[in-house]
């Protein structure tokens, strides 16, 4: 019988040398976040909480980035050993039903206002909307350079990009208030920019709890797989054939493969490794060869 395993090295190599952007944007973000909250609650706009809220998103994408490439580097230990790749996964979890809630609270927010509108200081509210396009655009500035080299950056990227937006709902609904003096508008926009956040907070807690039960890939096709891997010479058939996702960027693969030919297993694994990882973009495999001998004495059979 002759088995396999083959590792690929450091996962997040692209995003490695941009972890200072990252760490800078996002203490410009977390820091903004902050005033938004204190800038919201000062002038009684939702708008700027919303906003906060979705600079919270902003916040979890750039911190989840740097939490990958950070554990990315940690070598595995015998109690942990896949290392603490998982960490990620947890943290977009916690992240998606936080910003959940906190739509939640928001979409009632602006019904309650839309009842009974609130004196709004559209001024004060307007200043703090432009400091947080300009903050913005820097996060985005510090960001554009790595998004084209990784996917943990270019995902911080868009959540930036996406938040612009929202500081230009924001400007938008101060100035309606300032110079029309229509209170609606800030509730309007911020149930507005609260309904923007759910579909992407909606797409990560799916994402994160697909990883979490173990879900194959969604980019990977286990059949085609399956059908590549027994089309090599000497193989007749593959079973317990399993793909699944570690951390972002981070798939893994097992299997066995049964063979006609028990003499050429070495080959066989070598070529059914260079097929993961050329065809399949898997690194990250354990294969185990073995004959219909073993495979029946195993209790087996060939399905996956």
């Amino acid at each position: 019988m002759g088995a396999g395993h083959s590792h690929g090295g450091a996962q997040v190599t692209g995003a490695g040398k941009h972890k200072s952007r990252l760490a800078l944007a996002l203490g410009l973000t977390t820091t903004f976040m902050i005033a938004e909250v204190v800038g919201g609650l000062w002038t009684g706009s939702l708008a700027l909480l919303a906003d906060a809220a979705h600079m919270l998103t902003d916040a979890g994408g750039l911190a989840l980035a740097l939490i990958a490439i950070r554990f990315a580097e940690r070598p595995s230990t015998p109690k942990q050993t896949f290392g603490y790749v998982r960490l990620e996964i947890l943290s977009a979890l916690a992240n998606a039903v936080v910003l959940l809630l906190l739509t939640v609270y928001i979409l009632f927010e602006a019904y309650q206002r839309f009842k009974n509108p609130p004196e709004i200081l559209g001024g004060p509210m307007l200043i703090v909307a432009v400091i947080g396009l300009f903050v913005n655009l820097l996060s985005l500035k510090l960001l554009s350079g790595g998004s084209s080299e990784s996917l943990n950056v270019k995902g911080a990227y868009y959540e930036v990009l996406g938040d612009m937006l929202g500081s230009l709902g924001v400007i938008v609904a101060a100035a309606v208030v300032m110079f029309t003096g229509w209170k609606l508008a800030d509730p309007i926009i911020g149930a507005a920019i609260g309904l923007f956040i759910v579909p992407r907070t909606w797409m990560l807690l799916k994402q994160a709890v697909h990883i979490l039960m173990e879900g194959t890939p969604p980019e990977i096709d286990v059949g085609a797989i399956e059908a590549r891997l027994a089309s090599l010479p000497n193989v007749t058939a593959v079973h317990d054939l399993h793909v699944w996702t570690l951390t972002s960027g981070l798939d893994a693969m097992s299997c066995h493969v049964i063979t006609s030919d028990m003499s050429q297993a070495k080959s066989t694994l070598q070529a059914a490794s260079v097929v993961m990882r050329e065809e399949f973009g898997i690194s990250h495999t354990t294969i185990q060869i073995e004959d219909e001998d073993i495979r029946q004495s195993s209790g087996h059979d060939t399905r996956i």
